[in-house]
């Protein structure tokens, strides 16, 4: 019957349609579903349709989810998919982050033109980035660069790079894996060098609290691991305040039944950096990523917040 089709929302990038294909294909799999019982929605955010001003000009991180979550809302979707590190972490009401997929390859892949390496790169090279986490890493690493705003999905991206309008870009690996892309990648960066965003390289999927339907339909597919590691992430980040106005990396990995997280928040322009590292339990992945937040919030002091916020 048309009213039990499940309707699955997204953006319309490329990377987005993936993602919710991956998410349609698990849920048959686990379900013995055909697939004429999932609708892929396509909705598009203003984040997509902005393309010429960074987006913490124009109001972050709900540019991608707004218009997504609307409908979800009201009932016209039924879950929505999206990348971990665009949800912001306060989220509508009555929504909630239900399920989690396996996590993918969370480090940033360099793709140089000419140059294979970043730290290879000539001084003065041009690098291209949407992301002020990347811009601020890359300030901080190689400080004679010049770093130039670079929006545009992942195919335009690499289009302009082969044009030579920049020497390198920035990319997440989750995303050119999951584009068959990866074969583009000319580095993979350390996650220790060049510490991911946080949630990168996770597809979550938001859905109504108290829908028994959907929950249900989503539990066999939830990611215990990585729903664990991002929770970490996700409590670091909202104990920071975390938007696109604020450069901030974290991740956090499972090892012999404890989570390691380590976290980093940086001035916009690299020069000032303070990092941590903590564990504990499993349990309490929520609980260590606030901490970590407050701890080093507490010590950069207001003033380091003050001068980019």
């Amino acid at each position: 019957m048309e009213t039990d089709l499940i309707r699955i929302g997204t953006r319309g990038s490329d990377l987005a349609l993936a993602q919710a294909r991956e998410t349609r294909t698990r849920l048959m799999s686990a379900h013995g579903m055909p697939q004429d019982a999932f609708e892929i929605v396509v909705i598009s955010t203003a984040g997509d349709r902005i393309q010429d001003r960074p987006l913490a000009e124009v109001g972050g991180k709900g540019l991608f989810t707004m218009e997504i979550e609307e409908r979800l809302a009201d009932g016209r979707i039924d879950l929505a998919v999206h990348s971990s590190k665009d949800m912001p972490t306060e989220l509508p009401e009555g929504l909630y982050l239900s399920c989690f997929l396996p996590r993918e390859d969370a480090r940033d892949a360099f793709i140089g033109h000419q140059i294979e390496k970043l730290l290879d790169l000539p001084q003065g090279a041009t690098v291209g980035s949407s992301s002020l986490r990347r811009q601020a890493l890359l300030r901080r690493l190689r400080p004679d660069l010049n770093v130039v705003l670079y929006r545009g999905n992942v195919p335009t991206r690499l289009r302009k790079l082969a044009e030579g309008e920049v020497d390198g870009t920035l990319l997440a690996m989750a995303g050119l894996r999951r584009l068959n892309l990866a074969d583009q990648v000319t580095e993979a960066l350390p996650i220790n060098m060049f510490p991911p965003a946080p949630g990168q390289g996770a597809i979550c999927i938001e859905s109504r609290m108290g829908d028994e339907r959907i929950d249900n339909l989503l539990a066999p597919i939830n990611d215990g691991e990585t729903a664990a590691a991002l929770a970490c992430e996700r409590a670091f980040l909202g104990a920071l305040d975390g938007s696109c106005r604020t450069p901030i990396a974290g991740h956090a990995h499972l090892a012999k039944g404890r989570i390691y997280f380590s976290g980093m928040i940086l001035t916009p322009d690299g020069r000032e950096a303070h990092e941590i590292e903590m564990d504990g339990t499993i349990e309490d992945a929520t609980a260590l990523g606030r901490q970590a937040g407050e701890e080093i919030r507490g010590r950069a002091g207001a003033d380091f917040f003050a001068s980019w916020t």
